[in-house]
C-alpha cells in the first residue's frame, strides 16, 4: 500500500481525486490550505469528509502570503465575476502562483511522512484560465519534484485531460455523494449558481443527467 498526499480543497474535483486515491488502495493523507479564500466553508466540508473516512487531515493556514499575492477576487475585496470559465473576466479568480506554492508545501509534507506521490485535481476545464492547471505546468513541476529532494515525489493528476462532466461521471461510478462538497466561490449559505465555479458544476451535473444535491440561491 503506497502512502500518498492528496491536496484536498473540499471541492468536487479534489473530492473525486481523494476517493480515486482511496479506491486505488493507497494510504491517503489529506492536506488542505486556508489561503484566505472567501469560500472557506469548503474547508469545513473537507474536514467532515476526512473524519467520516478516517483519513488523516491537516489544514494549513497560509493566509500570510496574501500580503504578497494581491489582486485575486477569491482573496481580495473584488467582486466575484459571474459567467463561464471561458470568459476573460474569470481571470480575476487567478491567485498568483497558487498551485506551485501549494504543491511545494505538499511535496515537503510528502517527504516528511515518507509518501511517494502528491495528488491534485487540475482538469481540462481549468486550462483556459489557470496556467498552473495546464499539462505543461504539471509536467515541469513533476520533473522538478522528482529531483528536488533525496526522495523523488511524483505529482499525480488523474483528471488532467478530463473535463468536469467526466470527473463527475467517474465519481458517480464510485457512488460518491456530492452533497459533501462545496464549489461556489462565494462563501454564503447557499451556492450562488452564477459564478464560474457554479456554472461549470451545474453543467457537469446536467451533462450526466443528474440533479446537483447542493442548494442554490437561484
Amino acid at each position: 500500500m503506497a502512502k500518498v498526499v492528496v491536496i484536498y480543497s473540499g471541492g468536487m474535483d479534489s473530492f473525486t481525486v481523494l476517493h480515486h486515491a482511496v479506491q486505488q488502495g493507497h494510504e491517503v493523507y489529506a492536506l488542505s490550505f486556508n489561503y484566505g479564500q472567501r469560500h472557506v466553508r469548503e474547508l469545513d466540508v473537507a474536514a467532515a469528509v476526512c473524519l467520516q473516512l478516517d483519513i488523516p487531515h491537516k489544514v494549513v493556514d497560509i493566509t500570510a502570503i496574501n500580503s504578497l499575492l494581491a489582486g485575486s477576487s477569491l482573496t481580495s475585496d473584488i467582486d466575484i465575476p459571474e459567467g463561464h470559465y471561458a470568459e476573460a473576466s474569470m481571470q480575476s479568480t487567478v491567485v498568483p502562483n497558487r498551485n506551485m506554492i501549494l504543491l511545494s508545501l505538499a511535496i515537503g509534507y510528502a517527504v516528511s511522512i515518507g509518501a511517494e506521490a502528491v495528488y491534485y485535481g487540475a482538469h481540462s476545464g481549468d486550462h483556459a484560465i489557470y496556467p498552473d492547471c495546464r499539462p505543461e505546468f504539471v509536467e515541469k513541476m513533476n520533473a522538478v519534484s522528482l529531483i528536488a529532494n533525496y526522495e523523488p515525489i511524483r505529482i499525480e493528476v488523474p483528471y488532467l485531460r478530463n473535463d468536469k462532466a467526466e470527473i463527475l461521471a467517474d465519481g458517480l461510478r464510485m457512488n460518491l455523494d456530492y452533497s459533501q462538497t462545496w464549489t461556489c466561490y462565494n462563501g454564503r449559505d447557499k451556492a450562488c449558481g452564477k459564478c464560474g465555479a457554479c456554472v461549470e458544476r451545474l453543467e457537469a451535473f446536467a451533462a450526466n443527467q443528474v440533479t446537483d444535491p447542493l442548494p442554490y440561491e437561484s
